[in-house]
């Protein structure tokens, strides 16, 4: 009897630490479900007010035949709406919106230019330069546009790092100062992409501009990361130290 009793107490114990076990590691089962809304969130703005007035323009243009200018315009009323509704309900103006707005705008407004193949080769160059001046702007109003699309990355859809991105982003001068030296740096590097292309599509071999100017777009973007670095870096430690701290 006594070792039936010493027996079952450790017997209905087992059961009990079976029982618990799946209680443990449930926050961390739970961890990639609540990420996904997170990453979703935090990418929405991208994709509502960039992501779907491109696909728009494409989808015309190249799905459906529609001329430029028509693609343009019917792929701005998104934005527009966007715009104008964030002024209204908010009293804020969405920059992104505004962003896109400004380039369907320009590019309406330069496909009524000549035919001529340098022409539509210094097209991209001036439609491109409008993001260059309004990232380079919204780091006059202290209002950075790169951040929609750093956070994201640096916070990686965690909701704790989201909160010290929000924190960091509010209290911290450090942190604001690298913000908007990562937009100067998009910005910066941008504008001198939209004047090389600009100057090598009224002095190079129309041909060679053909290739060339999707090697200075990728060349400017692989250059902008890169710099970017400077500020991206102190961003992300700052991040993991105030994460760690909450």
């Amino acid at each position: 009897m006594a070792a039936t009793q010493t027996q079952n107490p450790e017997t209905a114990a087992m059961p009990g630490h079976r029982r618990q076990a799946p209680a443990g590691p449930a926050p961390a089962g739970r961890t990639p479900a609540d990420r996904r809304p997170d990453i979703a969130a935090a990418l929405r703005p991208l994709v509502i007010d960039i992501g779907i007035p491109v696909g728009t323009y494409y989808l015309l243009r190249d799905g459906f035949g529609v001329s430029l200018w028509l693609s343009l315009a019917l792929s701005s009323i998104g934005p527009a709406v966007r715009a104008i509704a964030g002024l209204v309900a908010k009293r804020s103006l969405n920059l992104l919106a505004a962003l896109m707005l400004a380039v369907n705008l320009a590019g309406i407004g330069v496909s009524f230019l000549s035919g001529d193949p340098r022409t539509m080769i210094a097209k991209d160059s001036i439609v491109s330069s409008v993001i260059a001046f309004a990232i380079l702007g919204s780091v006059v109003l202290r209002r950075p546009l790169m951040s929609a699309g750093l956070r994201p990355i640096m916070t990686k859809g965690n909701s704790e790092r989201m909160a010290a991105w929000d924190r960091l982003s509010m209290t911290s001068g450090r942190f604001r100062r690298l913000e908007l030296a990562f937009s100067t740096i998009w910005g910066l590097v941008l504008l001198a992409e939209c004047a090389a292309r600009l100057v090598g599509a009224y002095t190079l071999p129309v041909p060679t501009m053909v290739w060339l100017s999707t090697v200075m777009t990728l060349g400017a973007i692989t250059v902008a990361i890169t710099v970017g670095g400077i500020a991206a870096g102190p961003i992300q430690k700052m991040i993991d130290a105030e994460a760690a701290a909450s």
